[in-house]
């Protein structure tokens, strides 16, 4: 596996992406598909480069763009302030030019998007805004609005903690109706779990079973709208 870190430009200022890439990209071969990473609310840390390197041992390109430009969270506190000094227009705006950078430079064909927690957040309205994404799968990221939720054409694949007090199951449930309204392509999957319960650097919120059939679903979505 190959991993590189490349440098972009968007509306508010440069940025940068950890890219990891497969094997057969490393020996010279072009992927032909990519997984946008949108990392949590702690930044681009050594756990989104790990992730970067899971999507890459199973053959898919993975772009994990810098909304922070840079800034990384050490604690909750942190992480809470560079979150919310996020506006949404900006994190979408750095999104849509990593899905450009991605496709100029690696010149791949079918890109899907994911993220975690805050990237979770901005993975969904991504979804429903980028009609060129093949695939989402957001893991417990907050819910847009019934509007934006509307538009949503992308294949999606919803992951959720039942025990999760921020995106709570009363949230998720607002996810499935609109769904249901809309006649929307999602399907959302709850665990008994609580919030980040996919961090396996969290040992207090991680669970090993429903993290394994998370990412075995995710790769199923992947795998047949990106890679088939």
């Amino acid at each position: 596996m190959n991993t590189e870190t490349i440098n972009f430009e968007t509306q508010n200022g440069a940025t940068t992406a950890f890219v990891a890439q497969p094997d057969a990209a490393s020996a010279g071969a072009t992927a032909t598909s990519a997984v946008i990473l949108i990392h949590e609310w702690w930044g681009i840390n050594d756990h989104v480069r790990d992730l970067a390197g899971r999507y890459a041992a199973e053959g898919f390109l993975c772009v994990a763009p810098d909304l922070f430009r840079g800034k990384t969270a050490s604690n909750v506190d942190e992480a809470q302030k560079l979150m919310h000094a996020l506006p949404m227009d900006d994190g979408l705006n750095t999104i849509n030019h990593a899905l450009e950078e991605t496709t100029e430079r690696y010149g791949v064909k079918k890109i899907g998007i994911t993220g975690y927690c805050m990237g979770g957040t901005f993975a969904l309205r991504a979804a429903c805004e980028v009609d060129a994404l093949g695939a989402a799968a957001p893991f417990y990221g907050d819910i847009p609005d019934e509007a934006s939720l509307s538009r949503l054409k992308v294949p999606t694949l919803f992951i959720a903690g039942a025990r999760d007090n921020w995106i709570t199951p009363e949230k998720v449930e607002g996810l499935k109706e609109a769904a249901r309204k809309y006649d929307l392509p999602v399907e959302v999957v709850s665990y008994d779990a609580d919030h980040a319960f996919f961090n396996d650097t969290r040992p207090e919120v991680y669970n090993p079973e429903a993290a394994t059939d998370a990412w075995q679903r995710v790769l199923k979505l992947f795998g047949e709208r990106l890679q088939s």
